[in-house]
């Protein structure tokens, strides 16, 4: 196997934050993730919510961005941007409240991923329209524009060009100039569109859920308080940087997924189409089970954290869509829903030997958001934690 995944996930000297990097120095060329909609310097991952009651205060809370909005409708306008600001990439839901014309521009080498939220009207690009099944991408430097109705909800993703490619090659093994259509509209299969706003959506829950804790009673705030302590306590660690990490490089996969097509004209180039599959599908089940033999040797091997998909593609030397396959004909089930299985199993076998409190094997695991921790548990085994740590 290869050595850990420095190539794709390098530790910065300032904030030992985690940073998906194939050219050290393309970080200046993009937009600065880390600045919130006022344009000041938060820490990557940490949420942030603004809200805007003009067009014009709307447009300049998306920092990063060269852009003009002119309200179309009257009425007072409101708008809302939920965002979570990450070391190489920026996700974000926009909601405006009027119809609204909207030139804009993404600075420098990056990508702008536009995919609207479904039963809220249909938006249109360089006066195409954007349908339910389809979404918007534009790269940086190239002005376009938005047509968007009343009562409008968009998902945003902004990455550097220079992640998008090196994860391509090293994660997908795919050419990423020939996957990324070069037309303003992406057609994409409803399930995987689905799937990408069903992910973005958790993402974002957290934001809007600690901007109501902080604003909100007594128990909301105890509740924030508890997620925030838990965010220190990763901090703390070093884990922050693996939870970062984690979370990019699952939109990376998803927006690589919506990016293969709908699943008739899908890309040859980039995994999909019947020549894909059966490159694929060529690997021998002995192949197959030593895959993922390794995969979880590797895994148990560095239990102290969460090694995502893309770790484990850089390090057996297979692409993700042979992983997946692999995965699903040798145990029925996607990697990553294994490998969360696999982690809470050694959880649940060390609390009931009283290996240590639930915060200390949830962290033996990997495990660093204690309030997930439990969620997970629980679905898996019926029982929280503490109760498995009781009954030993």
């Amino acid at each position: 196997m290869r050595a850990p995944v420095a190539a794709t996930i390098a530790r910065t000297t300032a904030g030992n934050s985690a940073v998906i990097l194939a050219d050290p120095t393309a970080a200046t060329a993009a937009e600065d993730t880390q600045r919130n909609a006022q344009g000041a310097a938060v820490l990557a991952g940490r949420p942030v919510v603004s809200v805007a009651h003009d067009a014009d205060e709307q447009a300049r809370n998306l920092v990063g961005w060269r852009q003009t909005y002119d309200q179309l409708a009257a009425g007072r306008f409101v708008g809302t941007l939920t965002e979570m600001p990450l070391d190489t990439m920026k996700v974000f839901r926009e909601t405006t409240s009027h119809t609204l014309r909207q030139a804009c521009e993404v600075r420098g080498d990056a990508y702008w991923f536009g995919i609207p939220v479904r039963g809220q009207g249909d938006m249109r690009i360089d006066a195409q329209w954007v349908d339910a099944n389809a979404f918007a991408l534009r790269p940086g430097n190239v002005e376009f524009e938005l047509l968007t109705p009343a009562q409008f909800s968009i998902y945003g993703v902004v990455v550097r060009g220079d992640v998008l490619r090196h994860y391509a090659a090293s994660v997908e093994h795919k050419d990423f100039d020939a996957c990324v259509p070069h037309a303003p509209i992406v057609r994409a299969s409803p399930v995987r569109i689905e799937r990408l706003c069903a992910l973005l959506a958790r993402q974002l829950d957290v934001a809007r859920e600690d901007v109501e804790g902080r604003h909100g009673g007594e128990s909301d705030r105890a509740s924030a308080g508890t997620r925030l302590a838990s965010l220190a306590e990763a901090e703390r660690c070093g884990s922050q940087a693996d939870i970062q990490a984690d979370i990019q490089a699952e939109v990376l996969a998803a927006l690589f997924d919506a990016c293969a097509g709908d699943g008739r004209d899908a890309n040859p180039a980039c995994g999909g189409g019947v020549e894909g599959d059966a490159r694929v599908m060529a690997e021998s089940g002995a192949r197959r089970r030593w895959i993922v033999d390794q995969a979880r040797e590797y895994v148990l091997a560095h239990r102290a954290r969460a090694v995502g998909v893309p770790e484990l593609c850089e390090q057996l030397l297979v692409s993700r869509r042979t992983l997946q396959y692999c995965f699903q004909d040798v145990l029925g089930m996607a990697p990553a829903t294994y490998l969360r299985a696999l982690r809470l199993n050694g959880a649940r076998r060390d609390l009931c030997t009283q290996a240590g409190s639930v915060q200390d094997v949830a962290a033996a695991w990997g495990f660093w958001h204690l309030s997930q921790f439990s969620a997970d548990y629980r679905r898996m085994f019926g029982m929280r934690p503490s109760e498995a740590l009781r009954a030993s």
